[in-house]
């Protein structure tokens, strides 16, 4: 077991290094890892024990759905609106079809062109925000657009897990069972939300003061496994169990702590899932089925394209968002590799279809970085041939739809009536005021406690939107030539149009920073513009950062042995001026009778022979040291 482990790391870790030198996903790197140590591609499997590859690869999934609930948050869902839900349902519904009926044009039975029409609906969240953050857009409104629509696929494919795996085994489509399932699935959900939030927030608050690190990601596990075995015992899948605790724990005050934590537990035992399926592949079987592989290829980039641009601009955004969303969701990703998985697990699908769409997954990820670079030229290319009626219809329906956002619906104020009027009847119910009080101080714990770090209404948000404004978070990095310089002497708002409105400093708020203000290592620095402002203000940050850490700026410690011909020798310490001239401070100074005299008085006299304890940056030093 440990020769297979130690093989698995140590090829995964080479390749995913190489494939990070040549700035590509490491993903696509796990799975040819996968393809080197199986049984394809070299003609005998480097590991003894294919068997614990799997189960280590099940452990795998169960933590990227954990983590995946702990991102998710149930309250997000309703947060994100209707742009998400509508882009979303519009991609799922119309990739689903055209992938089923691709599978039946291509002579597939009915059961492996329902689960290829699974595999084609959702994009990866993974690869879509790796591309946009090393394209340096993730500031930019269709980012934000993006992660909406992807946290609604994200829960459809775990509903459609369970749908698949009910099909799966009764072999037919029969309405009434699917019905049954889904609310079924449902109940499962509401039960265990709010037995999770009357309980988990509780405990983890009554005994915060014990939970270090240490025993705070030993709980996590231990609660993520237990909601496992519930959910399997109840008829489910384990994937499910994980999200849902995921999804609990994160409307916590604890949830990016533990988020942090199940990091390296994600990415080692996550590598190792993507490692087992590019075991599974055959590249022989890739050379046979080239010509499914291509079709299907062409179906995910050209469908993703028309069904997300479509379904965002549907939604009321504009025709640039809605482009940008619809080309940078051209790719399929790791709920695909898991729906294969399951279909494969569950004896339904063929053999070809799981290299299939890995080759497919790995094709798309590979181009989704140049196919976004396309949706601006596009967008130009619409613009040059849409009449000018046209651009007016289309911001008269973006407006109208953002209008009718802010307004509620008849249908919902009488939903609203209903539900208020229930709560009531609850709430004078004795002993149930006192449950429907704590779930709701468990529920909004962790948004109050965000709550003083947010720069924008909800309401002024849609508005700027229209104005093509927003406000977006940097980090400032360590290496930044703007740590420790005033944001006057940087001009911000000259260069790059954008403005700064606040700055998030170990949990401390500065709301509309002045110019005497200094920026420190790993600011957030809340931002204010247009997307070609955040562009400016994103550029002017990576071209302050320096390759590597400045040694010579590392403060440190050292001795001057003062000579006669020293510029320091006959000056007090005051005269010197050395903090101001130099940047070091004088520790202590050593007298030639070896009198030691720490933090001397700014009057002490620097002698011939004293010896200088010094503190201050390396270049600093060393120009001290040469006398100059």
């Amino acid at each position: 077991m440990i020769h297979d482990f130690c093989i698995l790391m140590l090829t995964a870790g080479i390749t995913s290094l190489l494939f990070k030198l040549f700035k590509q996903p490491v993903v696509i790197g796990y799975i040819v890892a996968g393809m080197l140590v199986g049984p394809h591609l070299l003609g005998e499997s480097w590991v003894s024990n294919e068997e614990s590859v799997e189960t280590w690869g099940e452990m795998g999934v169960l933590f990227l759905l954990f983590s995946l609930g702990l991102e998710f948050s149930f309250k997000k869902l309703i947060q994100v609106g209707s742009t998400a839900l509508t882009g979303a349902a519009v991609i799922v519904i119309g990739m689903m079809g055209v992938g089923f009926f691709s599978g039946i044009l291509m002579g597939w039975d009915t059961m492996n062109s329902l689960f290829l029409g699974g595999m084609l609906c959702m994009s990866s969240t993974t690869i879509v925000f790796k591309a946009i953050d090393e394209a340096g857009l993730r500031s930019h409104r269709f980012a934000k657009v993006c992660f909406g629509i992807l946290i609604v696929e994200d829960l459809f494919a775990v509903v459609l897990m369970v749908l698949l795996s009910s099909i799966a085994v009764k072999n037919s489509f029969e309405g009434e069972e699917m019905l049954m399932q889904i609310g079924k699935l449902l109940l499962y959900l509401a039960i265990w939300f709010v037995v999770g939030i009357l309980i988990i927030p509780t405990f983890l608050k009554k005994f915060k003061k014990h939970l270090n690190n240490e025993t705070l990601a030993i709980f996590a596990i231990g609660m993520c496994l237990g909601m496992v075995l519930l959910a399997v015992n109840a008829g489910f899948s384990s994937a499910l169990g994980a999200f849902v605790m995921g999804s609990v724990l994160a409307e916590t005050v604890e949830a990016e702590r533990i988020e942090h934590l199940m990091q390296p537990m994600k990415n080692v035992f996550g590598s190792i899932f993507f490692v087992s399926v590019g075991m599974m592949i055959d590249p022989m079987l890739l050379v046979q089925y080239w010509l499914p592989i291509t079709i299907i290829t062409f179906i995910v980039i050209c469908g993703q394209i028309i069904f997300g641009s479509f379904g965002t601009l549907l939604s009321g955004q504009s025709l640039r968002v809605s482009l940008q969303t619809g080309f940078s969701l051209v790719q399929i990703g790791e709920f695909a590799f898991i729906i294969a998985a399951l279909g494969q697990s569950l004896g339904v699908t063929d053999k070809s279809l799981y290299p299939i769409v890995v080759a497919v997954s790995v094709i798309t990820t590979f181009l989704t970085p140049y196919i976004m670079r396309l949706a601006y030229p596009t967008l130009s290319l619409f613009e040059a041939h849409m009449t000018e009626n046209s651009k007016r219809m289309l911001d008269s329906y973006a407006n109208y739809r953002n209008t009718s956002n802010q307004t509620a619906s008849p249908i919902k104020k009488n939903i609203d009536n209903i539900g208020n009027r229930v709560f009531f009847l609850l709430s004078i119910t004795p002993g149930i005021k006192q449950i429907i009080a704590k779930f709701n101080e468990n529920l909004y714990a962790r948004e109050n406690a965000l709550e003083a770090t947010k720069y924008i209404q909800k309401d002024t948000e849609s508005i700027l939107y229209a104005l093509d404004l927003h406000i977006s978070e940097f980090v400032v990095p360590e290496t930044s030539r703007f740590c420790g310089k005033a944001l006057k002497d940087i001009d911000i708002r000259k260069l790059s149009g954008a403005s700064i409105v606040g700055i998030i400093r170990s949990g401390i708020n500065i709301n509309i920073p002045g110019g005497e203000n200094s920026i420190f290592p790993n600011d957030r620095i809340v931002v204010a513009g247009s997307d070609i402002q955040m562009s400016n203000f994103q550029k002017m940050l990576d071209n302050s950062i320096c390759e590597s850490k400045n040694q010579q700026s590392k403060i440190i410690l050292d001795n001057i042995s003062i000579t006669a011909t020293h510029f320091l020798c006959g000056k007090t310490i005051k005269e010197t001026d050395i903090r101001r001239k130099a940047k070091c401070i004088i520790m202590g100074l050593v007298k030639p009778d070896e009198d030691i005299i720490m933090n001397p008085d700014p009057t002490t006299l620097i002698e011939e022979g004293d010896i200088l304890i010094v503190a201050g940056g390396k270049r600093h030093i060393n120009s001290l040291l040469s006398g100059n």
